[in-house]
């Protein structure tokens, strides 16, 4: 369990096995103070309904616009220099439960640390985390399967473009299969390469529609 919770006047309900239930609203002094210097929050909790693959989510997400914390953000560094566009700062409490036979026998949790360019009237808690996983969904869409499936982390060609040309042919074969339908490269890989005749037509098939 995280030891300092974000934001630190937000304080979580929570069940017996640190699993949270529900966000306390701030204090009143407090909201109104943010008020006062043109500032907002929100949150959001995200449960998945029941385990799917053994596995059980559940996230907490914060999110802060307060024009004093913004100014201050990226002021400390070594540069000393604060980010101009920073509109929010947030934060996301992620819990995995694993399930076997509908008993939780492990749990893991982390949180993550976000800013954002976007003001709160643009995007609220539940939006940011939407977004946060949209990114996870790029990562292990593409590049999981980039440098796992296609090895490309363990390729050992280095002279010229050919690195640069053997990537674009990686991203094209993904898109080909992608567009076919395909949900998982690795298996679609072995079939069409026990069916070389199936993969010269997607090909063929797919530059018709281009």
């Amino acid at each position: 369990m995280p030891q300092r919770p974000f934001p630190p006047w937000m304080r979580v309900d929570r069940q017996p096995d640190g699993l949270p239930t529900g966000v306390m609203t701030p204090p009143r002094w407090l909201r109104r103070e943010l008020a006062e210097r043109g500032g907002a929050f929100s949150w959001f909790i995200e449960a998945s309904p029941k385990a799917r693959h053994g596995r059980r989510e559940v996230r907490v997400f914060w999110a802060l616009a307060d024009p004093e914390q913004n100014a201050y953000v990226g002021s400390s560094g070594t540069h000393g220099t604060r980010w101009p566009h920073v509109r929010q700062i947030g934060a996301v409490e992620r819990h995995r439960l694993q399930v076997r036979r509908g008993r939780i026998i492990a749990t893991e949790a982390e949180v993550c640390y976000y800013v954002t360019s976007l003001a709160p009237e643009q995007a609220d808690a539940k939006a940011l985390l939407a977004l946060a996983r949209g990114h996870w969904g790029i990562e292990n869409r593409l590049h999981h399967v980039r440098d796992v499936t296609f090895e490309e982390d363990r390729s050992q060609m280095r002279s010229g473009a050919v690195a640069h040309t053997f990537a674009a042919c990686r991203n094209l074969a993904i898109g080909l299969l992608r567009s076919s339908g395909a949900s998982n490269v690795a298996a679609a890989l072995r079939t069409y390469a026990a069916r070389p005749a199936d993969a010269a037509l997607l090909v063929l098939a797919t530059g018709l529609v281009w």
